[in-house]
């Protein structure tokens, strides 16, 4: 049995390492968002060794099916490389550019520091222990967690379909 144990705990080192890996030495950029599932995918592994399935699923909802579609996502609808070349601002526009944003973030921050009517902060109200946060989170607002996860899809699927005919229809 520890044998076994010991085995499983490697084999999800060696999972996250090579899709660490992968991650890193793909040439292809969606090779390299695969990789990183990969490594996700051996991190739950590694949570639910450590015998909390609850880290586990959040890692596979969140990072591994979110952050990882949301990537794919990015890069099906970013530009490509050479549509980026060709949009980089030269010279004295950058330079212009530059300078006028930094001063309106400038001016910005110091009208809002300036009409900002600053008050003590408020007492602690509330149980903040990770026991307290856990129950809320598993027993509380668990719908609302889920519910969110399934709009999230949701949005990242339509998303792909509109970006999907969007391509199809410039292509003819």
């Amino acid at each position: 049995m520890n044998l076994m144990m010991e085995v499983l705990f490697f084999g999800f080192v060696v999972l996250t390492m090579t899709g660490a890996l992968l991650a890193v030495r793909a040439k292809i950029l969606m090779h390299g968002v695969l990789g990183l599932a990969v490594s996700l995918l051996g991190v739950a592994g590694l949570y639910l060794y450590l015998g909390s399935p609850f880290l586990t699923l959040m890692q596979v909802l969140i990072y591994v099916g979110a952050i990882c579609v949301v990537l794919v996502f990015g890069i099906m609808v970013g530009y490509t490389p050479n549509e980026v070349a060709e949009k980089v601002p030269m010279g004295r526009n950058a330079l212009l550019g530059l300078l006028a944003s930094g001063s309106a973030a400038f001016f910005l921050m110091v009208m809002v520091l300036g009409r900002t009517h600053w008050v003590p902060a408020a007492h602690r109200v509330g149980d903040f222990s990770i026991e307290h946060v856990g129950e809320s989170l598993l027993l509380t607002w668990c719908l609302a967690f889920e519910m969110i996860s399934v709009v999230l899809l949701i949005a990242i699927v339509g998303a792909i379909i509109l970006a999907r005919g969007g391509r199809e229809e410039g292509s003819q």
